[in-house]
């Protein structure tokens, strides 16, 4: 079972928590990590790009020459494909990209993505997460006492957390999601975590 310091807001410890090794210390499948990466980048695009073809683009509704005795090569329209102005063969048109997984399969990827950064030493459990009012210079000063510097930072709180949301939406790769929102992406594209003990045992409440 993964045991991990627990610090103030300070940057001060104050204890060790045990944490659920069903959740932080699974067997890590980079395959499976991989998908679910892929399937969170593809439900985002819009896949709103669009090409005309042969039967969309204006004009060409007369024959421009007759079909025989001229010598050049038979033409039923000057919008043809083949021509300058004419429509595109086989040119995306609007779709959507998005596929999905199974259940069980998503929760892995996330135990996956989190057990990473337990054994990476990237993950920074605080006894508790928040703010009087929103002050950026406060989490400024929060981080700099975990010794996070300028590095690319996910703060996981229990539930949405107005006052840690505005505090840190200003700071250039600082992401500050509730624990209900978690997912592999945000995990993997941040270099540390910062979380709360409450939103921990709302993740193990679901994982686990």
């Amino acid at each position: 079972m993964p045991t991990v310091d627990v610090f103030n807001m300070s940057g001060q410890k104050v204890g060790d928590m045990a944490l659920n090794e069903m959740v932080f210390d699974v067997e890590i499948n980079e395959g499976l990590v991989h998908q679910a990466v892929v399937m969170q980048l593809a439900a985002q695009r819009l896949g709103t790009h669009s090409t005309k073809t042969k039967g969309l683009v204006r004009g060409g509704g007369r024959k421009p020459w007759r079909q025989k005795g001229t010598g050049r090569a038979r033409c039923g329209s000057i919008r043809s494909p083949l021509w300058i102005g004419g429509g595109t063969i086989f040119g995306p048109h609007p779709r959507s990209y998005a596929f999905s997984m199974p259940r069980k399969q998503r929760r892995l990827a996330i135990k996956c993505a989190l057990t990473d950064k337990v054994k990476s030493n990237d993950f920074v459990v605080l006894e508790d997460l928040n703010f009087a009012a929103p002050k950026t210079k406060d989490f400024i000063k929060m981080m700099d006492a975990l010794q996070a510097g300028e590095q690319k930072v996910l703060v996981i709180t229990a539930d949405a957390n107005e006052n840690v949301e505005r505090s840190s939406r200003n700071i250039p790769g600082v992401k500050a999601i509730n624990a209900g929102g978690l997912n592999v992406y945000d995990i993997l594209n941040h270099n540390k975590i910062f979380i709360s003990k409450d939103a921990i045992a709302h993740i193990e409440e679901v994982l686990a």
